[in-house]
């Protein structure tokens, strides 16, 4: 590095010690991804500006370092999750360290359920919670966005976390997978759960809609900030869509009446039907057949006529 560029960035001396300039903070980085299942591998890599003289690399907490500006795993394991960070020198001077790199380990629990309450489908200016679940008595919750730079973590009670959305926009669409972990092992995750896409379609009550959907969940911290908290995610816009509120309200009331009056008709239609066959069964045994005479014969005519012709031939005989 030339002197005169060196000298654009010493800006500054180093806490403590007089007369030694600060050479700008390297960039940290893991490739393919700092979340890393266990077995797979991962390359640490540290870059700085052109003509270094010498890197470190250092896994905080274990007092090891590689003066190198890469770290290669073959295959992850549980050790080799933590905090990184790097640095370079050029002569006598140092740069500022990086910022830190958190190398998680995934796999090492069983996956968690991740569900959307009350649908997975929601109308814009809606509200939505993503509830992730561990059969495992963990505290720490983790929810990524594929397409998202980072996860937003949460701090909440054990077995179960809530991420709440509310007023969603499309931003909001998109896929969605949730971790769980322990506050005493901050890099040893799950397995990540399996995805929820959740959609956002219809027309419905729009609030503003932000630029990015890493803007709509900016209120829960990164992963990288290692912070922790319970706020709601929101998008920050403002927050006018009460009247919206209002009439999705109404609707599901409306769609609550109903349903009741629905069950009413059908238990009072019921009654009525067990009253008229009761009534049928009662009138039943009343009615009496009604006897019918028995029609004449000609074979009966017949024999009649008989009977009259032999009494004339009778009478006449004795005339005679």
């Amino acid at each position: 590095m030339s002197p005169s560029l060196t000298a654009l960035f010493c800006l500054g001396e180093s806490p403590g010690v007089t007369g030694r300039c600060l050479l700008p903070k390297p960039s940290l980085r893991a490739l393919p991804s700092s979340l890393v299942p266990l077995e797979r591998p991962v390359t640490i890599w540290c870059q700085g500006p052109p003509g270094v003289d010498l890197y470190r690399l250092e896994k905080l907490g274990s007092k090891k370092y590689e003066d190198q500006n890469f770290l290669s795993i073959s295959a992850m394991k549980t050790s080799h999750a933590g905090r990184y960070r790097c640095s370079y020198q050029n002569g006598s001077q140092w740069s500022l360290p990086s910022d830190h790199l958190e190398l998680v380990a995934t796999g090492v629990f069983d996956k968690p359920s991740l569900t959307a309450h009350p649908s997975h489908v929601v109308l814009p200016g809606g509200g939505v919670t993503l509830k992730c679940q561990s059969q495992y008595g963990f505290d720490q919750f983790a929810l990524y966005k594929e397409g998202d730079a980072g996860f937003y973590k949460r701090l909440e009670k054990q077995y179960l976390a809530d991420f709440p959305m509310a007023p969603v926009t499309t931003a909001h669409s998109g896929t969605y997978r949730c971790y769980s972990f322990s506050n005493v092992s901050p890099y040893l995750w799950s397995s990540p759960s399996n995805p929820m896409v959740l959609t956002v379609t219809g027309k419905g009550c729009r609030p503003h809609s932000p630029s990015s959907a890493s803007e709509a969940l900016r209120a829960i911290p990164r992963v990288s900030t290692g912070v922790f908290t319970s706020r709601p995610l929101h998008t920050g816009a403002p927050q006018e869509p009460d009247s919206c509120l209002a009439r999705q309200d109404h609707t599901q009331g409306n769609l609550v009446r109903i349903c009741l009056g629905a069950v009413v008709l059908i238990l009072l239609l019921g009654v009525v039907a067990e009253d008229w066959h009761s009534q049928r069964r009662a009138l039943g045994p009343r009615v009496k057949p009604v006897p019918q005479l028995l029609p004449i014969t000609q074979e009966a005519e017949g024999c009649d006529s008989g009977r009259g012709n032999l009494g004339r031939r009778e009478v006449q005989k004795r005339k005679s």
